[in-house]
Order: structure tokens, then sequence, then C-alpha cells
């Protein structure tokens, strides 16, 4: 199939598949696209950015070496030189001291306007740390030279990954899945959503290489008491280079040396094994019990190195002998080697649960589950420590029963099911006041001691008529912090002290939902027509602890702050409801296809996070109104 929609938006996708010999079946898929930028400069109105560029493909060849033994294999990979996206900046607070930078950078930035297109990004801009500067951070006249700070970005991957099933007789199944991935990434962003320098990631370079391998044991599936028992082992190095640079920024003063950039080294190994078990036992044919556990043993050696480049003035400001030397202060408050750590973690996480089925047709259910979501430790340009320390392993208890059932001879579906989540140290984008407090606010990892999610989802499928489907699904989560952050993260996105006991938790839309309607008229040549919409709604939701109740400080209290006039709470997402809609014809036995369709047809304006760096809030919205026609065959 090929498509091709607005901002001169190409995209195709095709496969082949069948057997290559005896015993040997083949598929190679291949999927890219290309589009123009949808995003303009609200400054500079014919810049565009977000142009699309990608191509993928994989390989998957099955081969049955005999009766006992079959082989899988996969190749896969991407590269994607997509631009990232630009941010839309709503509000300057400067964070530092109120120099004359961080008053030039409240009267000259833009605020972006209501419109989904609207964002704006740094492009060539003089560039301090090639200059010579005078005392007042002004350059020497002739010795500045302009940089690229462009969006762009990068991005490689490849996948080698087998699988093999042996029969060893008895009904015992050993398995082995094997694969290697290889990830490489260069890329420059822009930080602010602003033309000036204030948070922009020069470069944003790094590396993923990981191995893994595991190997079970199972039992014939047919029989009543099913089990299988394994263990999988992974061994991954990566790598992150980032340049961030702030010339713009209120940092960039002479208290400070006029500081304006930083940059960070982070290099982590990890090992990680694990052992599984699970089981699954028929009370009787009807009330099935599942029992599973899962050790899991972690460890992550860490380096990290905080410098500079040659004029950024960072080693003039923390005393270290060349701009390439580590500056971070140790515990020792000592800088100069990097930051080693070693964050080793255990768990056992289980399940335990029972289906019931009342009749052929219906279904009901009860689970309980413990689950972890390993720790980590931050890439961050750091004046100490502290602010590199990891976040530990987060765990949720899960309770959740259901049902799901059809009746009105299958005309009716329904699932729904309730739920109630235990969090223990849910792991957040937090901030932390490095000390001593050079860089204000800085984003870090933290964890929440204790917080909570519970609710309920139902999706309902109605078939009145011959070829009319309706679906519906409803989502509603309540979710409360209980204990947050200690100390040192117990700060908001301005650097302000707070509990967040009571606030809900990041991007948890209290409503979500999705009506759908598909309707297909089949014709007596075999042909089909076809129409449907879709309409997707979510409620608000916070971007950061708090971020419902967060407010901007006055001009008054700041006098270099500005916010968006009409925006109350900057760090809170909005509320919004797209539809879709698609009208086409299906040639006889899905021959051939033609669409017309279009994505958030009525240009709904809504964003899905806001970002507070340094001296800017600034939000991502989403896509705006996007439409075109595709074009498919198959051929047997």
């Amino acid at each position: 199939d090929i498509s091709f929609g607005r901002f001169n938006a190409i995209e195709g996708n095709a496969y082949i598949s069948g057997p290559l010999a005896t015993g040997v079946r083949a598929r190679l898929a291949v999927t890219g696209a290309n589009s123009d930028g949808w995003q303009y400069s609200v400054t500079r109105p014919t810049d565009r950015n977000g142009a699309t560029s990608y191509v993928a493909g994989r390989l998957l060849v099955d081969a049955d070496v005999s009766e006992a033994v079959k082989l899988s294999f996969n190749v896969n990979g991407w590269r994607d030189k997509s631009e990232p996206q630009a941010q839309q900046l709503i509000g300057i607070r400067t964070g530092g001291p109120q120099g004359a930078t961080a008053a030039r950078l409240a009267v000259t930035s833009v605020f972006a306007p209501d419109d989904a297109r609207a964002a704006d990004w740094s492009t060539f801009l003089t560039d301090p740390a090639t200059g010579v500067q005078n005392p007042d951070g002004t350059f020497v006249p002739g010795t500045a030279s302009a940089t690229d700070f462009t969006p762009r970005a990068d991005r490689k991957f490849y996948q080698l990954a087998m699988r093999a099933d042996v029969e060893l007789g008895s009904g015992i199944t050993l398995t082995s899945l094997t694969s290697y991935s290889d990830y490489d990434q260069k890329q420059a962003t822009d930080g602010d959503g602003n033309t000036a320098v204030t948070f922009d990631l020069q470069k944003n370079d790094g590396y993923i290489r990981s191995f893994s391998q595991e190997l079970r044991l199972t039992n014939d599936p047919r029989g009543a008491f099913r089990w299988v028992i394994g263990a999988n082992y992974e061994d991954s190095k990566t790598f992150e280079d980032q340049l961030l640079r702030y010339f713009d920024n209120s940092n960039y003063n002479p208290a400070t040396a006029y500081i304006n950039g930083s940059q960070v080294n982070n290099k982590q190994k990890f090992r990680n094994y694990a052992l599984i078990a699970s089981s699954a036992y028929e009370i009787s044919q009807t009330l099935p019990f599942k029992l599973a556990a899962r050790y899991t043993n972690s460890r992550i050696a860490d380096e990290n190195c905080g410098f500079t480049i040659p004029g950024g003035n960072v080693d003039k400001l923390f005393g270290t002998p060349t701009p390439t030397a580590c500056y971070t202060f140790d515990a020792a408050f000592q800088n100069g080697p990097p930051i080693f750590q070693t964050l080793k973690e255990d768990n056992i996480s289980w399940r335990a649960g029972i289906d019931y089925k009342i009749t052929d047709r219906t279904l009901i259910y009860a689970n309980v589950s413990r689950g972890y979501k390993a720790g980590s430790l931050p890439s961050l340009a750091a004046a100490t420590f502290k602010a590199l320390k990891p976040v530990t392993q987060e765990s949720v208890t899960a309770y959740e029963a259901g049902i799901k059932t059809e009746f009105l001879d299958r005309v009716v579906g329904l699932n729904a099911a309730a739920f109630y989540y235990d969090y223990r140290d849910k792991q957040i984008r937090g901030k932390i006041i490095d000390n001593p407090n050079i860089f204000g606010a800085l984003d870090t990892l933290a964890n929440i001691p204790k917080s909570t999610i519970y609710g309920f989802e139902a999706d309902l499928t109605i078939r009145p008529t011959q070829g009319l489907t309706l679906n519906g699904a409803l989502t509603y989560l309540a979710s409360e912090i209980k204990a947050g952050p200690v100390s040192p993260y117990n700060f908001d996105v301005f650097g302000r002290t707070d509990s967040f006991v009571g606030d809900d938790l990041p991007f948890t839309p209290k409503w979500s939902g999705v009506i759908n309607a598909d309707y297909r008229h089949e014709f007596a040549s075999g042909g089909s027509a076809f129409v449907g919409v879709t309409t997707n709604i979510r409620a608000a939701s916070d971007a950061v602890p708090g971020g419902s109740r967060i407010q901007f400080p006055t001009q008054a209290a700041e006098p270099n702050s500005a916010l968006r006039p009409g925006i109350v709470h900057p760090f809170q997402n909005n509320s919004y409801a797209t539809v879709d809609a698609r009208l086409g014809y299906e040639g006889p036995d899905g021959a051939w296809r033609v669409m017309l369709w279009g994505k958030n047809i009525f240009n709904e304006y809504y964003w899905t996070n806001v970002i507070a760096s340094a001296d800017s809030a600034a939000r991502f919205a989403g896509r705006p109104a996007t439409y075109g026609i595709t074009l498919a065959f198959s051929v047997k």
C-alpha cells in the first residue's frame, strides 16, 4: 500500500511471504515515510520543522529442521532521520540572577498561540564559546562565529534474533531465545521553544548494545497441569554524550563566569539475570488456576563525567584544569575524576489468578500480582554528585477482577474490569536543587514513596445489523500521591519545596475513552464499500506533580517572569477529543483497496506534555488535522 497526505507526506508498506523450500518459510516486510515539516516558526513564518524521513525492514525465516526441531530467525532494523519536534513557548521564568541576560530574555521571547503547528526553535546563532569575551559578556568584534542549533536527528537500529524449539520427549519442549540489539543516535534538540538558546541540546548522541539469552522448559500444554521453568540473562552497554547550551539563559552572567555549555558523558554497563516459573492447573474444565513467579537480579555500573567545551567557561567556575576535566563534586566535595556508582537490586515478582467459565461465552476472572520496574541513573551535567544518585526500583501490587462475555447470539460483546494499584517508590521526573545552587532547579529522577491508582475500564461491541459494528471503551482512573518525594527531591518545577501529598500522578487523566463506528456494504460483484469514524476522548491531566495547582509567579514578585495571557495552570495538559474518519472501497477477495482518510479532522488543539527547563515552560502539541488517500493491492 502507498499513502499520500497533507504536508506532502508519502508512506509505503509492502511485504512478500511464502515457502522457500520444504519446511522453510519466509516473510520480508518494508515500510518507509517522507514528509515536509508540519510545524512553522512563530518568529520566522517560512521556516519549517518536523519533517519525517524513515525506512524500516524485517525478514522472518521459519525452518522445520525435523519434527522435533523448529527454528525461527528474525532480522529487523530501521533508520530514522525525522526532525525532533519543537516546543511551544508559553512562559519565561529566569531561575538565576536577575541580570541583563534575564531581562533581555523576558522582553524578546515570543509566546506561541493555540495552534498545533506553531512553535519555535533556534537556528544559526552567534556562539560565545567561539569568541573572545569582554568582561561584560559581549564579544570582541570579529572573534565570534555562528553555530547551527537547528533540530536534527539520525537514529539507527538493528536486531538479530533466533528462537529454537526442541522437543525432548515425554511432552517436554526446550525453547531458546537469543537476541542482539544495536542502536546509535546522533541528535540535536531544541529544549525551550524559543529562538534564543536557553536550554538546547547541541549534541544528544549515544548508543545501546544489548545481548540477551533465555532458556525455558515447558510440558505438554494439552494437560490439566501446565508449567514453564526457565532463566534469562542480559548484558548491555550504553553511552550518552550530551552537550547542553544556555548562553541566553539567566545563568549567563558575570557571577557565574558566563557559563554557556555543560557536557556530560555517561557510560553504563547492565547485567541482569532472572529465574522464572509459572504454572496453570485446571481444577475443572471451567476453573483454571494460574500461578507464576520470577526472581530478578540486576546490576548497573555507571561512570558519569560532567565537563565543558573550550569557551563554555564551566571549567573557570569550578576550577578544573581544562575544559575536558570532570567538574562534578563528589561526596568529599572534590572534582576531577568521574563519578562512579553501582546500583545492585533484586526482587521477586509474582502473579496468581483464577478464571471461571460460567458459560461458553462468559468468563469471570480475578488476579493479584506484584511487579517491579528496575532502578536507573540519570544523565546530568550536575554541580554535585547528589543530583546523579539513582532512583531505586519501583513496585506495584495490582488487584484486578473482571468479566468477558457475549450475548444475544454474539450481537453484543462486553469486557469490564475493576482494578487497584498500590505503588511503592514510583519513579517520576523530578527536580533537585544542586549545592552549590549554580544551575537552579535541575531535572532528575525521583522516587515517590507511596501512591495509588484505582478505577475501572470497559469496552462494549454491538453488531446491530449486518455490516455495522459499534465499539465503545471507557476508562476511569483515580490516582493519588500518598507520600511525596523526600529531601533533596521535594521540589516543584520552580525549585520550591513541596510535599505533593494528595496530588494526582502525572499523566493519569480521570476519564478517557474511544467511540468507533464502522459500516461495510458487500456488493454482488464481491467488492465492498466501507466507512468509519473514531472519536478519542481524554480528560485533563498533570504534566508534573502538582500541575493542576501550580501557578506562575507574578511579574510583581519576579519582574523577569512572564506567562502567556489566559493560562492559569501552565503545567496541566488539557482535555480534548479528536475525530478520525475513513471512506473507501475494497475489490473482490481484498485484491485491491482505495481509501480516503483523515486524522483529527476538526483540527482539535491539544498538547501531550509541558516541560519546565531552566528559564522556560513549553508544550509539546499534538498533531494537527492530516488527511490523504491510500492505495493498496495484494497478489497471490
